[in-house]
Formats: structure tokens, sequence, C-alpha cells
């Protein structure tokens, strides 16, 4: 092991390099000298060029940072990721064809890490199924066309699977809190987990360099065997950053990285309006002893209305990244939570996703179709990805999918004296569409699963069967000839018992 700046360490990656890149969203374990110093030695040489990056989760904080520094013509040919939301440069490269550009769920990448560490042929999963990363509906491929792309189907007994082909990494760019002069490297202060040591191992199997950036390094045999996450003899080289953040946003947060718990009542309020609105009208879906998971958008607001709510503790809650128990963290900083039980790798968080482990998944939506599928991955010319989205929405019992019912400009008020809503301003979008631009989530393979369907809006929830979407609950003051049907692309039932949606969700909120 020898300690580098992080120029030196990208000093020797060459062109055509596959790189697998550790961290999450905003920040959360980020290796971002090393994908900084990465940006500067293309700029001022034009090398290496023609990359193919991995990362499970998406990197960046939606500006400038994390995978978004890689977004020059020539430095990447493919990447193959769960979301480019948070490098937005990413996506906009892979819409003009610069590069190709896969996304497909979060949590199949993050266990072929762990496959490909033990060179297995690669991961089979049902996970996907009827969504656009089944290959067999263009595999996830949102930018340049690919003659290689990452996955293929497969049929075993009779049912559809998914082959993701194992990754033989040329390098690693991982980040922990501490290494010792040996190189062993331990996590305390991140996070997130992740699969750093997963990356590691199939990094170093396969004959790649595995560069670690820290941000202290201390005599050897001074970190507790336990903590240690990435033993030395997988490190080559350590890259010491003193003042690494743990993630974008937060400086230093003992909270995040589970060293020290927080006061419920000193989180920040829910928004007002209908961002708090419809977080209030999903929480009522909680149910005492319910695992849980929230997702990104609206949903994230779910946690706080739960505190609110004094449901907290009679539910788990957790996130993708593996954090399980707590308050999971909202914002540029979701992936995070605070007073957590348990930080898993995030492998092993999705087999419990996978496998069922969920009662309830809350959502968000960016379109609903008429059969009840979902699209989060692409619409109006923006790329986004799916993140955990495909692994939740699939393996959950229960579905919660929250967003307003049109988009762009909505305007909504409520009249507290007379416990009505109305409609100021209509959206300029429909949400609520004949047909989605991208299957995220099969409508009617959530049915052939079982699974209970919501989709709750500012004004009105709906529930998915076998026969389409039915209203099953109205806001006070809305009509459903006037306000709600005229926005919605296809015709829907109305259930014998349809109600009022709770007056008291609206006085919360505004």
């Amino acid at each position: 092991m020898q300690t580098l700046t992080a120029a030196e360490a990208v000093a020797t990656l060459a062109s055509d390099a596959t790189v697998v890149i550790g961290g999450s969203g905003g920040g959360h374990a980020v290796p971002e000298a090393l994908l900084e110093a990465l940006e500067e030695r293309y700029l001022t040489t034009a090398e290496p060029r023609d990359l193919t990056t991995i990362h499970p989760v998406g990197l960046g904080d939606k500006k400038s940072r994390g995978a978004h520094r890689l977004r020059h013509k020539g430095l990447l040919k493919r990447v193959v990721c769960g979301t480019v939301v948070d490098a937005p440069g990413i996506g906009e490269a892979a819409a003009r064809g610069d590069l190709e550009l896969f996304t497909v769920p979060q949590g199949s990448l993050s266990q072929l890490m762990r496959d490909s560490a033990a060179r297995r042929p690669g991961l089979i999963t049902s996970v996907g199924v009827g969504t656009y990363v089944d290959p067999r509906l263009g595999g996830g491929s949102q930018g340049a066309p690919s003659d290689r792309p990452p996955s293929e189907a497969v049929d075993l007994d009779g049912e559809d699977y998914i082959l993701y082909r194992s990754v033989r990494p040329d390098a690693a760019f991982l980040r922990g809190t501490t290494a010792d002069e040996r190189g062993n490297v331990s996590m305390e202060g991140e996070a997130y987990f992740g699969e750093m040591l997963s990356m590691a191992q199939a990094t170093r199997n396969n004959g790649g360099r595995v560069v670690v950036q820290v941000a202290r390094v201390v005599p050897a045999g001074t970190i507790p065997p336990k903590t240690v996450k990435i033993p030395y003899f997988l490190v080559d080289d350590i890259v010491v950053v003193p003042d690494q953040p743990t993630t974008y946003t937060t400086p230093v947060s003992p909270a995040f990285a589970g060293a020290e718990r927080v006061e419920i009542g000193s989180l920040p309020p829910l928004p007002a309006g209908t961002r708090g609105l419809i977080a209030r009208r999903a929480a009522r879906e909680l149910t005492p002893g319910a695992v849980c998971n929230l997702g990104s958008g609206i949903s994230t607001g779910v946690s706080l209305a739960a505190a609110e709510q004094g449901v907290l503790d009679a539910v788990t809650l957790t996130n993708e990244q593996g954090l399980n128990g707590g308050l999971p963290a909202s914002g540029l900083d979701a992936g995070a939570a605070v007073n957590y039980d348990a930080m898993l790798d995030q492998p092993y968080q999705f087999d419990f996703y996978d496998g069922g482990g969920l009662d309830i998944a809350f959502l968000s939506f960016a379109e609903v179709s008429a059969r009840g599928d979902v699209n989060i991955s692409r619409f109006g010319g923006r790329i986004v990805g799916v993140g955990g989205f495909v692994n939740i929405s699939q393996g959950a019992r229960k579905v919660v999918f929250s967003g307003t019912l049109t988009a762009g400009g909505l305007e909504v008020a409520w009249d507290r004296a007379a416990q009505r809503l109305s409609v100021v301003t209509e959206g300029r979008s429909q949400r609520f569409v004949e047909a989605v631009e991208q299957i995220s989530f099969s409508g009617p393979l959530s049915q052939r699963r079982g699974q209970t369907i919501l989709f709750v809006t500012e004004r009105c929830v709906f529930s998915l069967d076998a026969d389409g979407l039915t209203l099953v609950e109205v806001a006070p003051g809305i009509d459903v000839a006037r306000d709600i049907a005229p926005h919605v692309g296809f015709a829907f039932r109305i259930a014998d018992d349809c109600r009022p949606m709770d007056p008291a969700l609206f006085d919360a909120s505004y």
C-alpha cells in the first residue's frame, strides 16, 4: 500500500478502463477528490479516454460534483448505473448520443458487485422483468446504441429472468474514514457502507487496482479489527483528504455516522402545501410493526409525518442504502438516516427487499398509466433512471405511490373555515396518462404478484386492481367531473364507498 495524492492516484488510469465507483447520492462516502482529479487530468491532457464507469447509486449534488464531473465528451464511453438524477451532465451527454448509458436497478448492480467478486458468470434475477430494464424491452439503454448490453434475457423453467453479466474492473475508486499504515480501511465516519468490500474484492480478483480515499492514516494495529471494512491486502493506494465531508451538504455529522442520536423534536417540520399534505396522507397507511422503505421526492416526508403523528417508534423505516430503523434523511442528504439501529452493506439490504421483506414501500411517480404502470425513469426529454425503485416496488407487499395529479405550475388552496380545497391554477402537464413513456413499474405484473397499490395525490387517492385505477378518496370541495376527470387521460372507476379525505390533513398542511 502507498499513500498518494489524488492526482497521482488517477495518473496511471488507462484509456478504455472499467472503473467501479463507490458512494451514494449526495456525497455519502463518494470519493470526490478522485473524481475531481480525474476530471482535471482529462481537461489538461485529454487522457484517459473512453472509460466505462459502473456505480450502483447515482453520484452527485445535481449541479457540479460526483459523476457529473466526468461528463466531458470523450472521457466516458459507457456508464452503467442506477440513476443519473444526481449528475445531470451524464444524462445530457447520453441524450446527445455522446456515450452509452444503461440505467438499471440499483439493487441488481449492488448484488452484481458481490457476484463479480466471486467471478461468477453474473447475477440472475426477476427484478425488472416487464419494465424498461428488461432486455426484451430495451435493457435499460438510455444513450448511444451499444453492441454489448450489460444484460440478457434468460428463461428458467418457463419463467422470465434477467442475467446481468459479471464485471471485471480495472480500477476501483472507493472511500473510507480511516486507514492504518498497512492499508486496512474502516468506515466509522461514513453515512453509508454500500458495496465497498465487494468492489474491492471484484477489482483485486480481476487484477485491477484499488484506490481508497480516507480522512486520516493511523499507526498499524490501532483500528479495531471488527471495524475494518476493507482489509489491507485488497488496497493498493490511499489518498488522504482530511476535510472530506459526511455528505455534500453536511460537513460533519456524527448522527449520520451513527455515533450519536438526535432529538426528534429538533427535526425540521414537514413543508407546507401539497408536499406536506401528500406525505401526511401517505403516512396514514403505516401500520404497527410494518417494515417500510421510503423513496425519494415527496415520499421522504413520510418519515417526518410519522414522527409528527407519534407513530415513528411503531414502525421500522429503512432505505435501500442499508439503513434500518430511525429516521431517513431527506433532500440532498436522502440516503442517510439518524437514530438508526443498523447499517448493512447495500447488497444485503436488497436481498431482503427482493425476497419480499418489505411490508410497505412509499415511492414517488412521474407518470401513471391506465393499467397502473408507473414511470420515473425518463419523461419530458429528461433521463433519470430508476435507482432502487424497481427492486423496492416489485418486492414490497404494498406500495403507496405519491405525487401531484398534474405538474408544472399547480397551485391549490385550502379554506380552513369552509373546510374546502380548491384548484387555483391547474398544472400544465398531465401525470395520469393513457400510456407512460417508460415502464419503471408494471401494473399488470403487480396484480399477478398480489400487491396492494395506492396512488396518493393532493386532491384524491386511487387504488389499483385488475381492471385499472379506482377512485377511493376525494378531497373536500373537489368535484370529480370538474377537478379530476379532465386531468386524467383515461377512464377510471369510482368506488361505491368512495370517501372524503380527512380535513385534518389539510388543516395541518396549509
